[in-house]
């Protein structure tokens, strides 16, 4: 039995979905089944190597040719009986009598179109609700995204399967940290993530601009590219803040690699992660799990993802709200010890290795791939 899987999205900066299924496959690389891995044009030298896998590289420029014409072609040729896509959508044309798996992590382009560029809208509502209507399995991630895709598709509710994600084991607390290279002088708050309008980036600034004075040993790192629709320029935001203020106060920067990124959530005072509309939302749940008090809201998925966590910002257009949270968290060391403890063990009830199992174990039952156990 052969489980195809498009692993392209592994071949750029990682994002959510790409995180998925890099650890995915650290765990089905330890499986009994056999797996063909197809990418574009490179294999990620640190992708999970295994006897089970066999690596295929289709070669092409253009996602959309991989997709729908390099990909349906491998599919055949290979024998695949199990087609999974991470990443929201599957080809076209698939094969007869192949099964499909997508993941879908949000429809936030269906729900809020004006967040998104035309050309997006108009892809991603067509091509995603396709490949919903037509998979044998959707895997969601939260219960929440599960009734909105009942909501928006109009589809059989039996074929959603929630199975949350998780944290990777590297994000532990630890105390070895050096910041000096990203310009952090002393404390600093960390936002990490693309930046999209409804993650509240510009209140966030605000209002760690309002509180500047009181905190002049802080500043505010935001890292993650920006995909704002309509476009807000963040760059001239943050440097309009930093010459009001006369000090680096704001740090912007691109990309960050894993490991640098679980110093930065151990070296941070507090993390802060805004938003009004997440499939999952896997920054908070990292931060955590590295011993770091979190700010976030509980709106749509996130209140999955936080439990009872006691402090969360009810409104994040209302700037003077954040603001004051932030103080309370800086400066309430009482209310920091608790939130530590709390942030660790809500981490701990969610695992790479219980979400790889969950999902495998769904496709043979549902699916019915043989010879799994």
């Amino acid at each position: 039995m052969r489980i195809g899987i498009d692993c392209h999205i592994l071949e750029t900066k990682r994002t959510g979905a790409a995180r998925y299924l890099f650890n995915l496959l650290r765990f089905w690389a330890k499986e009994g089944l056999e797996f063909v891995l197809y990418y574009k044009n490179e294999i990620p030298a640190d992708v999970s190597k295994g006897n089970n896998f066999k690596n295929s590289i289709l070669s092409t420029g253009s996602n959309a040719w991989f997709e729908h014409v390099l990909l349906p072609k491998a599919i055949r040729e290979d024998g695949i009986d199990v087609f999974f896509s991470p990443s929201y959508i599957l080809p076209l044309r698939i094969p007869g009598g192949v099964k499909t798996a997508v993941a879908i992590h949000d429809i936030s382009y269906e729900v809020y179109p004006e967040w998104y560029s035309l050309t997006n809208r108009i892809l991603l509502k067509w091509i995603s609700e396709k490949s919903a209507k037509r998979a044998d399995i959707i895997f969601v991630c939260s219960e929440f995204t599960k009734r909105e895709i009942l909501k928006y598709y109009k589809i059989p509710e039996s074929k959603i399967k929630v199975i949350p994600l998780a944290v990777d084991e590297n994000f532990t607390p630890y105390h070895s940290i050096e910041t000096a290279e990203y310009g952090i002088k002393d404390k600093f708050i960390f936002y990490v993530g693309a930046i999209f309008n409804r993650r509240f980036i510009p209140q966030t600034i605000e209002a760690f601009k309002k509180i500047a004075d009181k905190l002049p040993e802080y500043q505010f790192l935001i890292s993650g590219p920006n995909y704002t629709h309509p476009f807000i320029d963040i760059d001239s935001l943050i440097k309009k803040v930093n010459q009001k203020i006369g000090r680096e106060v704001i740090l912007y920067i691109g990309y960050i690699n894993d490991k640098d990124l679980v110093n930065l959530y151990n070296a941070a005072d507090l993390f802060i992660w805004l938003s009004s509309y997440e499939g999952f939302g896997l920054p908070p749940i990292e931060a955590m799990a590295c011993g770091t008090p979190v700010l976030s809201t509980k709106k749509t998925s996130l209140v999955e993802v936080l439990g009872d966590y006691p402090i969360a910002v009810e409104n994040p257009e209302d700037v003077n709200e954040i603001s004051d949270k932030i103080l309370k968290i800086l400066k309430d060391e009482n209310l920091r010890k608790e939130l530590i403890k709390l942030g660790l063990e809500r981490a701990q009830k969610f695992s790479w290795k219980k979400t790889a199992k969950e999902t495998l174990k769904i496709l043979n039952q549902e699916l019915r791939i043989k010879n799994y156990e």
